[in-house]
């Protein structure tokens, strides 16, 4: 689609937006279903997130966070799964936005082939509003905030029963390394999502990582039984975090963006918040010559470890499970990627991406210097905390 908007590109480029923008007239027409919404005055901001189009807008009455996705990404039930989620952590004191809704309740509206969403803005700054995913923090006082958010949220999320989301792309799950046999549960996650069940690439890729990653799944799988399922956000990066000032000991005041939230366990959530935020990524696609060079903030990761702990230390056998888990947590979101790119975009070049660059080159270079140095620290952290 041609559009004016940009987007974060998977290298950390700007890059034509998948979706177009929100409008005014969609706006208008979207907020006079929701009685907590005045009439809207301006777009403020075009949200750089590749997957959907939003935007924060301006009405009489305040400010409105409006999220539109294409329905074969997030139809009603989609989002639903999500905004249940979302009004159980907001009912048991977790630090996220309320999901406004209807005068029939109704807190999702589908028109022609697109389904809307509308947040309350969260209390705070958007600091790292134009951040992308895999960029770190900018101080280690943010670090430690951001996993005293991460450890309230997993607090509030106990007793929220809900099973395992459907199949849908862009969901960051833990089924396929959480089986005893992961080539049976990949065979199984990739029959139920038609793009990548005839995808040999994929498949092949598939299959290639989960031989990079068996030494982390075979030291993880002792503790599986260990952990208990827990909703979780799965995609805490410092962009999805509010802040309460602009210095480098501002607190997480908020945590958004649900999408990726799915039943997995609290060692998942916490490895996710570390391969998002501690290791550089960018680096690896820019220079994939050269993986031991990829920078890995160990300030950050025992700041954000500690601030996790000062709320909800983690038992032995959760200590002991993170190094492993943190090697293969970005296996499942890496193809519900590839599905997103070739089922919903059609683009061969971009679900390669996804399965070559981030599935086997995460998992490559977990089994290179850099990994095991990282994880080496982890496995001594458990050992000696």
């Amino acid at each position: 689609m041609s559009t004016n908007a940009k987007a974060h590109g998977m290298d950390g480029s700007l890059v034509e937006a998948d979706w177009p923008p929100l409008t005014m007239d969609e706006v208008r027409a979207l907020l006079c279903q929701f009685p907590d919404c005045d009439e809207p005055i301006q777009i403020l901001s075009i949200s750089p997130r590749p997957f959907s189009a939003a935007s924060v807008v301006a009405t009489r009455s305040g400010r409105v966070f409006i999220k539109r996705h294409h329905r074969t990404v997030r139809d009603r039930e989609g989002l639903l799964e999500e905004h249940r989620f979302l009004q159980y952590l907001k009912a048991h004191g977790a630090p996220v936005p309320r999901v406004l809704s209807t005068p029939c309740g109704e807190t999702t509206i589908e028109t022609g082939e697109w389904t809307y969403e509308v947040h309350e803005t969260p209390v705070g700054l958007d600091l790292y509003e134009d951040a992308i995913s895999w960029t770190p923090f900018r101080s280690t006082g943010h670090a430690y905030y951001a996993g005293h958010a991460l450890a309230r949220l997993h607090l509030a999320s106990q007793g929220f029963a809900a099973p395992n989301r459907k199949a849908r792309p862009l969901v960051a799950g833990f089924t396929i390394l959480a089986a005893k046999d992961p080539w049976v549960e990949l065979e199984r996650y990739l029959a139920a999502r038609p793009a990548l069940a005839e995808d040999t690439v994929t498949r092949n890729n598939c299959a290639e990582a989960l031989e990079l990653v068996a030494p982390f799944h075979a030291e993880l799988l002792p503790l599986t039984d260990k952990l208990e399922p827990l909703w979780t956000h799965n995609d805490l990066h410092a962009s999805n975090l509010f802040w309460s000032d602009e210095s480098a000991d501002a607190r997480a005041t908020a945590i958004i963006d649900f999408g990726l939230a799915d039943r997995t366990n609290a060692v998942h959530d916490l490895a996710q918040a570390i391969e998002r935020n501690i290791v550089e990524w960018l680096s690896l696609m820019q220079d994939p010559a050269h993986p031991e060079d990829v920078p890995v903030h160990l300030d950050h990761l025992h700041a954000l470890l500690a601030g996790y702990e000062a709320v909800r230390p983690l038992c032995e056998e959760e200590a002991t499970a993170l190094a492993p888990m943190t090697a293969i947590c970005h296996v499942e979101f890496a193809i519900s990627e590839a599905d997103y790119f070739r089922g919903v975009l059609h683009s061969e070049e971009k679900a390669l991406l996804a399965s070559k660059d981030y599935l086997i080159g995460h998992a490559a270079w977990f089994r290179g210097p850099g990994g095991r140095r990282l994880l080496d620290v982890l496995r001594t952290w458990a050992r000696r905390r």
